[in-house]
């Protein structure tokens, strides 16, 4: 990883985001994409979202939305003298790249989501009627729950923990007299593709940033409206999903992928399914991610 540069790059209101170069949620994350991507002949960025790893914490977390995200990524183009990028996300990182797409569409080159397809903050951004009540998305939507809970563990717990959640394929969901970190035996093993030293890099991200603005955004604004009315993205995109990725079990999610209702906003949309993939298919299977995006780039003459 030494090939890869830090540096800290202000955006808005002197606040900096902690960025990562080379030739989105913590950079670490995409290690394995921006090796990939540089060696193409691409110049690489992963950031910190603000109020994560190494980046500045906002003023007033509380008040943070995914606009917010949107507004810091534009930041960083301008200040990085950057006129239009290709925006990649998963999980969280997908709304605000989705969300690029459709406001920022001359910004855009093209759009690439793991894990989520195209869904934007609101009150009807997602069934919570539909879901189980334990399910941890609806349980981290109320102030102090999760805090109480991650309170119970050290950092490297919390995180170790969600890692191996999230890695299942069914849905984490925890009973009336359990909290989701109960979910996970101590003795349960970590996946195979994710080693300690991945796990002390993100437990040193989050020993810095807390939890709090993690909490906040997605979790806590993900039915905030955010402004958008008739959205549509006419930048290719390319949606990939794990076979046995979770998001798969919530309800009515399979079916908006595979019949085609996706295409009705997003206009030019590529989907791939990965067999085996779970929700951190960029972790799980590197190369593999990496030949789908660099075969979608050179595809779509970029």
């Amino acid at each position: 990883m030494e090939q890869i540069q830090h540096k800290h790059v202000e955006v808005r209101g002197g606040l900096k985001l902690h960025v990562t170069e080379i030739g989105t949620e913590i950079w670490y994350s995409w290690r394995h994409q921006m090796l990939a991507v540089a060696a193409s002949g691409f110049r690489a960025i992963a950031f910190d979202f603000m109020g994560y790893g190494l980046s500045d914490q906002p003023p007033q977390p509380d008040n943070a939305s995914f606009n917010d995200l949107v507004d810091d990524a534009i930041g960083l183009l301008n200040a990085l003298g950057i006129h239009k990028a290709v925006f990649v996300g998963k999980d969280m990182g997908s709304f605000p790249a989705f969300q690029l797409g459709v406001v920022h569409p001359d910004r855009v080159i093209a759009v690439i989501s793991l894990g989520i397809p195209f869904i934007l903050p609101g009150p009807n951004s997602l069934p919570f009627h539909l879901m189980p009540r334990g399910f941890y998305v609806v349980r981290w939507q109320e102030p102090g729950r999760a805090e109480a809970d991650f309170g119970r563990k050290d950092v490297k717990t919390v995180v170790r923990n969600i890692y191996i959640l999230f890695s299942g394929s069914e849905l984490p969901v925890a009973g009336e007299d359990q909290e989701i970190m109960d979910l996970v035996e101590p003795s349960t093993p970590l996946p195979p593709w994710f080693t300690e030293e991945d796990l002390s890099v993100y437990t040193n991200s989050y020993e810095n940033s807390g939890f709090r603005y993690a909490l906040q955004v997605p979790y806590r604004t993900l039915t905030k409206d955010s402004g958008i009315t008739n959205p549509k993205i006419t930048a290719p995109t390319l949606l990939l999903m794990g076979e046995k990725d979770y998001v798969l079990r919530l309800a009515g999610m399979e079916d908006y992928i595979r019949s085609g209702k996706m295409k009705e906003p997003v206009l030019n949309l590529e989907i791939i399914f990965m067999p085996e993939g779970s929700h951190f298919v960029q972790e799980q299977f590197p190369e593999e991610v990496n030949q789908h995006i660099l075969t979608f780039l050179k595809k779509n003459g970029i």
